[in-house]
């Protein structure tokens, strides 16, 4: 804070932040064109480039029409310029807890200081005129385009006048495109006309219709409130968070997230749903070895439908392996699709997938033919499934069609896991162990979303069948606290607790993380054991999958017998419990795990049946390293 009250006071000497501008911003002209003319400053607070490339086409429109403009960095902006300042828009995003993006993070407080600071004056941008667009998510609540409307209030605190009403783009509710090129052009239309006559009617900022809060205080990392992301430009375009037409659901995918979806391999089913063919599914295809189920639960990989009937989700996770490209929410409001019809197009799409796999070098006929017959489906591949309303009735399909489920969740609906209907294997994941490490790794929509948790994992002690904690570690942000994670280990009582580290999924601009962050099968192992400990017997080390760094713990007193592990499945039994509508457990469906998938093994959980293919890869400097596929 003293930082910020030397430059009030003409001071203090900071340094300048990152940008998303790629150096296609100028922060350093004094803001004047020729002959003296008034050069309009148009600023961007951008974290993934979203509102540096909406303020960059801003600035497009505006040089057509000839208007002076300079796209400005507030990371490398003098505050005391800016109170000489007679004409300026801002592009601003809203960051986690309510934040600006940190390259303009001095800035904007640097603003909201000066609104009250009696050394400034309320009158000290009179003879400014601005204008606001903000960019945000409407799922987070009342800190929807927190920072937008923050700016707003502050310049006119400064007495700055208004050019036209505050924007706000919702990334996640569809048309941001059509919205901001709605403002702009009356914009546009307001500063050529200021320009012109160099003076204009303008609209008070004091107060703005439909501001969802009254909250002035400075942004806080303290509050716990909903972490806000300024999302990449591929996102849906919004009607300012509106329906289509009122009454009327929208559909969750759009052109452009349907696009950007089947460019990553998705088949997309209807207006919500998605299935993709697993890597695992290809590789024993080939007979090259099967994923971590099949050495954890004996699933035939091959024969594995991996699907979701809701690609939307709740959290934003650091480690989201889809690079937030799939949409978010807090609850169902879009159109929904029959069940039926989405088990039916899911099963279509994947065999088409598996039939393109014919020809293809390695390929073994019997396994190609078994694998048009899925016998699993594994309800993970992207978003929240038991967000959809109707996922017991998809649940219950699936099993009819003698499929297995294994059904992940994200541990945000309590409700919805207590209400649903028996599955093979019910996933919990659990990454993190103490509420401030949740937030900052699952970056939640929920503002309860400790409680939410909680009860997500007491909820699983009502369950019969297979339950699992699903733990994913990144190095540096959840693997310290082994006796936290051990407590909430007597919250649900699972079954089997899955201990992965995470994938390494390449940059993106929503998540920092990088090779640093992803631990070797050794730190897996180390922590597993560990965790084992904390236990005092109630959990062991029952299998490991080297390849995937992934480990298995299981309940002793459940499915350790005369020292065999059951961790396997019996398919062909649970298909004839679920059916029976009689009530029944996960040990009435287990089956005896085989030696080379047990922890500790020399295969490392690689299933002996299998062929081992190595594969050189040859780095820059021409030297070879191995690793098996």
């Amino acid at each position: 804070m003293e930082k910020l009250r030397g430059w009030l006071t003409g001071g203090a000497d900071r340094g300048a932040g990152d940008c998303s501008c790629k150096g296609e911003c100028n922060s350093n002209d004094d803001g004047v064109g020729g002959g003296g003319a008034v050069k309009l400053k148009l600023l961007f607070a951008s974290e993934t480039g979203t509102s540096a490339a909406l303020a960059k086409r801003l600035a497009g429109k505006l040089g057509e029409r000839g208007i002076p403009v300079e796209l400005v960095d507030p990371s490398g902006y003098e505050p005391e310029e800016f109170l000489k300042e007679r004409l300026v828009v801002m592009v601003v995003s809203t960051w986690e807890d309510g934040n600006p993006p940190k390259h303009a993070a001095f800035f904007v407080n640097w603003l909201a200081e000066s609104s009250t600071d009696f050394r400034v004056g309320s009158k000290a941008l009179a003879e400014c005129r601005f204008a606001v667009f903000g960019v945000g998510s409407r799922e987070y609540g009342s800190k929807f385009n927190a920072v937008g409307r923050a700016v707003e209030k502050y310049m006119a605190d400064l007495g700055a006048q208004r050019l036209v009403e505050r924007g706000e783009g919702d990334v996640d509710g569809g048309r941001l495109d059509a919205t901001f090129d709605g403002w702009s052009a009356r914009l546009v239309r307001k500063v050529k006309e200021f320009l012109e006559r160099d003076s204009i009617a303008v609209e008070p900022a004091a107060a703005v219709e439909g501001d969802e809060s009254d909250d002035d205080d400075e942004f806080d990392d303290s509050k716990e409130d909903f972490d806000l992301e300024d999302l990449a430009g591929k996102y849906p375009r919004a009607t300012n968070g509106k329906l289509v037409s009122d009454g009327e659901a929208k559909e969750m995918v759009t052109p452009v997230i349907r696009s950007s979806l089947e460019k990553q391999g998705y088949k997309v089913i209807g207006s919500h749903s998605g299935v993709k063919l697993c890597r695992w599914t290809k590789s024993q295809l080939r007979g090259r070895g099967g994923c971590y189920k099949h050495t954890f639960y004996g699933i035939e990989s091959h024969r594995c439908m991996e699907a979701t009937p809701s690609l939307a989700c709740a959290n934003k996770c650091v480690f989201c392996w889809r690079h937030h490209t799939n949409p978010v929410g807090k609850s169902w409001k879009w159109k929904m699709d029959d069940p039926l019809d989405i088990v039916t197009t899911a099963l279509d799409h994947h065999k088409k997938m598996i039939k393109q796999m014919k020809g293809v070098p390695g390929v073994k006929d019997d396994r190609l033919e078994e694998g048009l017959r899925p016998r699993h489906c594994a309800l993970s591949l992207v978003g929240e499934p038991i967000m959809y309303p109707e996922i017991n009735t998809l649940v219950d399909e699936l099993h009819k069609r003698h499929i297995s489920t294994f059904l992940v969740t994200n541990a945000q609906f309590p409700d919805k896991i207590a209400s649903l209907h028996p599955v093979t294997q019910l996933y919990v994941s659990v990454d993190a162990a103490t509420k401030e490490r949740l937030k900052a790794i699952d970056r939640p929509l929920f503002s309860d979303y400790w409680e939410r948790f909680i009860d997500s994992l007491k909820a699983l002690l009502d369950k019969q069948q297979r339950t699992v904690y699903r733990l994913t570690l990144v190095k540096g942000w959840n693997t310290a606290e082994i006796t936290a994670y051990a407590e909430l280990l007597k919250l649900g009582r699972p079954d089997f607790i899955e201990i992965k580290g995470v994938t390494y999924c390449g940059s993106s601009k929503t998540s920092t993380l990088t090779m640093e962050n992803v631990p070797w099968h050794e730190d897996v192992r180390e922590f597993s054991e560990a965790l084992s400990a904390e236990t005092r017997g109630e959990y062991e080390l029952a299998c490991e999958h080297v390849h995937s760094c992934c480990v298995l713990l299981a309940n002793v007193s459940k499915f350790k017998a005369d020292g065999q592990w059951h961790t396997w499945i019996d398919y062909d039994k649970f298909q004839e419990l679920v059916t029976s509508g009689e009530s029944f457990s996960s040990e009435d469906y287990m089956a005896t795990t085989p030696a080379w998938a047990v922890y500790g093994a020399v295969e490392g959980g690689f299933d002996p049946t299998e062929t081992r293919v190595r594969k050189e890869r040859r780095h820059g400097g021409g030297g070879v390293s191995g690793g098996c596929t």
